[in-house]
């Protein structure tokens, strides 16, 4: 029986070096309490942010230095707990740092009410006055445009210290779904017996044995069924807490709260849902090819995720992984290609699964550390694209680190699932331009086209998901295990059309998808790669003076609102052209299939 390896059985080479966050444990401990010194500094200035532009600049700056603290302290232990869910000393260390940025959180909750207060002329002389603030120039700009949704000093400090237990829905799923709850085991293609795990899961469903595919769809989604009404509770009470929060900020929804941090129109949101329903013709198009190529009776949907074509697939090592991910982002410039190069060779990555391992993959990291990614990596063409989806995220951070000040040092998602997507982009035209072989380049093909129906379809279907349950709750209905089962079956009927066979395990599916747990997140995976699949292009095509205009996008961080920062990379997200070329080239990618086959 195959069993995942334990976490000492992974050599070191393979593992993230997480140094240049702490040494070790002892590091982290003695910042955890000089981090209650610095808040007391920060907390030392309520009352005075008016009094001058010297003092308010100094405020904002110790409140830089307690959230640069805070994001160290917090991201060590993330990452630690993260390397085995099950490390009870690591839970503990999360904990501790979670509730302590929830006292910090409380403790600043009146800067921005006493801020907002502060006349506007007032605050236009302090800009004028102190040089120094006009590296806040956009964070104030946007703390002004959200000034109608801050709430009172007491207010605001209630909620404050609300918010360690208001995040509690999303770790209990964490918990239940990473560390608690056990899949079984199936026959594998090798007719041995395998557990079925996260990481494994894909795997098993890209399987050429149908058997294998049906077994493990029907086990995994069992396993969520046997508890969708405690999944159903969670999620309810996630969902609840959007909405009353959206409320309580005077928001005329939580779809618009959600928005309004990155300033994104609802109408951005909308039209992706609208445009993605208008092609669902060319969806269901490609699916009836694909139950053609699979010589299927009948498409079931543990059927959609395996290749197209049965080429022999040998094992990719991680090395070969590596090499051809640089190859494929050759286009983005030398600078580039090395740095990533270099991270690797520096550990910035935890590559295999072991037991209690967080499932999928992620780029994290602090501003003050090495960009680091997690990985689940299974020698497949897939995993190569997962390394360079996150590589993507890691190499924005790494820009982004080196060429803004701390209060712009991260991305928003919205940004940033552009630049992992891009990464997969390139790759994957470089894949299709140099290989020979007329059944791989069908193959990859086939894999192409399943990029966009897992990401522009997918994502919208989860999107539409998201609308559809924070509604309810706007209209105070309930969300129970059936309806939202019902709900989610009855979307991807829509999505998977008429001529699929809907297995009715996929009602369930609902209950295991993570992004659910922050709202409105998932559509700007479908806008991200219509941003990309455009720049990409624009790559290809201009070459280095494009590539340069990308870059220049990647040291932006947040320094603008993610709309603008991505006109520097010649894509305007505020209009639909963007997602409506990325479907045209779906449907160029469908017809071109169809041509070969």
């Amino acid at each position: 029986m195959k069993q995942n390896k334990l976490r000492g059985q992974i050599p070191e080479q393979y593992k993230w070096d997480l140094g240049s966050l702490y040494p070790g444990d002892e590091g982290w401990e003695k910042d955890f309490g000089e981090a209650g010194r610095i808040l007391e500094g920060c907390v030392a200035y309520s009352g005075r942010l008016g009094e001058g532009a010297g003092i308010l600049l100094e405020a904002l700056e110790a409140k830089d230095r307690l959230w640069r603290s805070a994001e160290r302290l917090y991201v060590y232990a993330r990452m630690r707990k993260d390397e085995d869910n099950r490390d009870a000393r690591y839970q503990a260390m999360l904990d501790r740092i979670q509730a302590f940025m929830a006292k910090a959180s409380a403790g600043l909750s009146f800067f921005t009410p006493e801020f907002i207060e502060i006349p506007e002329e007032r605050l236009a002389g302090f800009m004028e006055a102190e040089a120094g603030l006009g590296r806040y120039r956009h964070y104030i700009d946007v703390l002004l445009r959200e000034k109608a949704h801050v709430l009172s000093e007491p207010e605001e400090n209630l909620l404050a210290q609300l918010s360690e237990v208001t995040g509690a829905t999303g770790d209990i799923f964490g918990m239940i779904n990473n560390a608690d709850m056990k899949f079984g085991h199936i026959i594998d293609e090798d007719g041995e017996e395998a557990e079925l795990t996260h990481g494994k899961y894909i795997a098993f469903m890209e399987s050429r044995d149908r058997e294998v595919r049906k077994s493990a769809f029907t086990k995994m989604h069992g396993a969520y069924a046997a508890l969708r009404n405690t999944l159903a509770a969670t999620y309810s009470y996630n969902t609840k807490y959007d909405v009353v929060s959206a409320r309580i900020r005077k928001y005329p929804s939580s779809l618009e709260a959600a928005l309004s941090g990155d300033n994104i129109p609802v109408a951005v949101y909308d039209s992706l849902v609208e445009a993605v329903n208008g092609r669902l013709g060319t969806l269901h198009r490609y699916l009836a090819l694909r139950q053609k190529i699979m010589g299927l009776d009948k498409l079931h949907l543990y059927d959609v995720y395996a290749p197209l074509f049965n080429i022999e697939q040998e094992p990719i090592p991680y090395e070969g992984a590596v090499s051809m991910m640089k190859r494929g982002l050759a286009a983005l410039g030398e600078e580039y290609v090395e740095t990533a190069a270099r991270g690797i060779r520096d550990r910035w990555i935890d590559v295999y699964e072991n037991e209690g391992k967080t499932s999928g993959a992620y780029s994290f990291g602090s501003y003050d550390s090495n960009p680091y990614i997690l990985m689940n990596y299974s020698s497949k063409l897939k995993d190569v694209f997962t390394l360079a989806h996150e590589m993507g995220h890691s190499m924005h951070s790494w820009y982004t680190r080196r060429s803004q000040p701390f209060i712009y040092g991260s991305h928003s998602i919205f940004t940033a699932e552009v630049a992992s997507t891009v990464n997969e982009s390139l790759l994957m035209r470089h894949l299709v331009s140099e290989e020979g072989d007329p059944e791989r380049k069908k193959y990859l093909l086939g894999m192409h086209i399943e990029e966009f129906r897992t990401t522009l379809f997918r994502q919208t279907m989860f999107a539409e998901f998201e609308r559809l349950t924070h509604e309810a709750v706007e209209r105070g209905e309930a969300l129970t295990a059936d309806r939202l089962s019902e709900d989610y079956y009855a979307l991807n009927r829509k999505y998977f059309g008429p001529d699929t066979a809907l297995d009715e395990e996929i009602a369930a599916e609902w209950a295991r998808i993570p992004h659910f747990y922050r709202a409105f997140y998932v559509y700007k995976y479908a806008t991200g790669y219509s941003a990309a699949t455009a720049i990409s292009k624009g790559i290809l095509e201009g070459g280095a003076p494009a590539a340069e205009a990308y870059i220049s996008f990647l040291k932006t961080g947040e320094s603008d609102d993610p709309i603008e920062l991505l006109k520097i990379a010649g894509v305007d997200m505020s209009r639909p052209e963007p997602v409506l070329s990325a479907l045209d080239t779906f449907e160029g990618l469908v017809s071109e299939l169809e041509e070969l086959v």
